[in-house]
C-alpha cells in the first residue's frame, strides 16, 4: 500500500502552482488556502441567523456592501463545535458568491516552492483526505494544504443532506 495519496490533475495544479497560502487554525489543527482562492481575511460580526439554513451556515453578513455566507468551518470538517462563537473568517469566493470560512484563528502567510510540500499522507483523517492536496512544514508544524473546491463539495453534501 502506497503512503501517499495520488493527485487528481485539478489538485496536483493547486498543490504545485500556488505561489503562498493563508494559514488558519481549526480545532487544534493548522490548515492553508492558496493565497489566489482567498478574497480577503476579516472578523466575524454582526451575523444575523438565517431561518433553516442546512448545518454549516452560521448566518450572513454585511461586508463592505456584500453580502457574505458564514460558514462553520467545524461543522464541514465533521469536528464538533467549540463552545465558543468563531471570531475570525476567510473570506473566499465560490461561484461567484463570497463565503467566510470561520476558523479559530488566523496564521501567517505560508510562502515555499513546490519542492518544500510533500504529498498528504495515506493515513490522513478521512474528513480531510478528499480535499488536502498536501502538507508543508512550518515552524514544526505540519500545515494541511487544502483545496477550496473540495471543500466546498462538503459544503455541498450537508447542504443536500
Amino acid at each position: 500500500m502506497s503512503d501517499t495519496i495520488e493527485l487528481t490533475d485539478g489538485a496536483a495544479a493547486v498543490f504545485e502552482d500556488a505561489s503562498g497560502f493563508v494559514t488558519a487554525k481549526l480545532a487544534g489543527h493548522w490548515f492553508a488556502l492558496p493565497i489566489d482562492a482567498v478574497h480577503e481575511v476579516f472578523n466575524l460580526s454582526r451575523i444575523t441567523s438565517v431561518p433553516l439554513s442546512p448545518p454549516g451556515v452560521i448566518g450572513v453578513l454585511n461586508l463592505r456592501g456584500r453580502i457574505v455566507t458564514a460558514l462553520d468551518t467545524r461543522i464541514i470538517l465533521g469536528f464538533p463545535p467549540s463552545g465558543n462563537a468563531p471570531a475570525a473568517a476567510i473570506g473566499v469566493e465560490q461561484d461567484q458568491e463570497l463565503y467566510g470560512l470561520a476558523v479559530d484563528e488566523i496564521g501567517d502567510v505560508l510562502t515555499g516552492s513546490a519542492e518544500d510540500r510533500e504529498p498528504a499522507p495515506a493515513n490522513l483523517d478521512r474528513r480531510w483526505r478528499d480535499m488536502v492536496t498536501g502538507v508543508q512544514r512550518s515552524n514544526d508544524q505540519l500545515v494541511l494544504i487544502v483545496d477550496v473546491a473540495r471543500l466546498f463539495d462538503n459544503v455541498s453534501a450537508l447542504a443536500n443532506a
